[in-house]
């Protein structure tokens, strides 16, 4: 499974003066060690970047290829500046993302096949989030076709159904994973991506990693390609990298319909055991799931 670094992101009280004051340093020290936590990308979010967006992805990209040769997720709404660290990335870039919105589609496309990059697909429609799992399916097959057409093959096209947030709206949730166990018939050689920290927002910092975690590995099930995640999760990282076979078989067991004895569990697999009843909406959310 390819994991994305989320951290290098504009929003951090570290990273965000460190892009204004074209600061190297919080920057590549962040970079090397998402690098050697273990993670296959790392995500540049500059965020709009509405005035002067091209110079600072530029001094972005330049910056973190100087200490990582790690391969670069591009993460801007504007086209100008995309393009800007399009044109210096040195390995095969990944642009994050391009939505079903006119605009948004009519001016990622073509710097996809020009640059030729691998592109996320948001399935954002024209009228926003899709409602359900066959909207979803929908906008994969239009956004497919229109990428196809544009000389784009399926191998360049990594989906990104939306991971929405546990605490607003659980029938998102799991149409998501319903999607997923339609995916590979309806987009053959199309990969997957999520933004997995979605999934928890809005819940306390200390409950956050167990709903990542949990979520991830629900979607592995159907084979999720790729996530975009906290870098510095360890346990997350022990997940995706097979070391924590029985977790992964509780949960795809609990998505088959077992319901497991919590007293023949350890604490630890009856914290995942009861983050699985949220997310599959068996059990209803709230801050205190893992103390009922």
């Amino acid at each position: 499974m390819i994991l994305i670094g989320e951290n290098i992101n504009i929003m951090s009280l570290t990273i965000g003066p460190a892009f204004k004051e074209r600061n190297p340093r919080p920057v590549q020290e962040l970079a090397r060690a998402e690098a050697e936590a273990g993670v296959d990308y790392l995500d540049l979010n500059i965020g709009p970047a509405r005035k002067a967006g091209d110079e600072l992805m530029t001094w972005v990209v330049n910056t973190v290829q100087e200490v990582t040769d790690k391969p670069l997720s591009l993460d801007t709404t504007n086209p100008v500046a995309m393009e800007a660290g399009l044109k210096v990335a040195k390995s095969k870039p990944l642009i994050n993302s391009i939505s079903l919105q006119p605009d948004r589609l009519g001016q990622g496309l073509p710097l996809a096949k020009q640059y030729n990059a691998d592109l996320i697909a948001l399935l954002w429609g024209a009228e926003g989030m899709p409602r359900d799992a066959n909207e979803r399916a929908m906008h994969a097959v239009n956004f497919v076709y229109q990428a196809n057409e544009m000389g784009i093959p399926n191998e360049n096209i990594w989906i990104d159904p939306i991971v929405s947030p546990v605490s607003v709206e659980i029938n998102q949730v799991k149409a998501l994973i319903e999607f997923m166990a339609m995916l590979a018939d309806i987009a053959p050689a199309c990969k997957s991506v999520v933004g997995l920290s979605n999934i928890s927002n809005g819940t306390p910092a200390h409950l956050r990693p167990w709903l990542n975690r949990t979520y991830l590995v629900m979607m592995l099930k159907y084979g999720l390609h790729s996530a975009i995640v906290d870098a510095f999760d360890n346990d997350l990282m022990a997940l995706v990298r097979g070391q924590k076979p029985e977790i992964v078989r509780l949960v795809h067991r609990m998505m088959d319909g077992e319901k497991p004895d919590l007293a023949s569990l350890s604490e630890e697999e009856v914290k995942y055991a009861k983050t699985v009843r949220v997310l599959t909406g068996e059990s209803l959310y709230s801050h205190s799931w893992l103390e009922i």
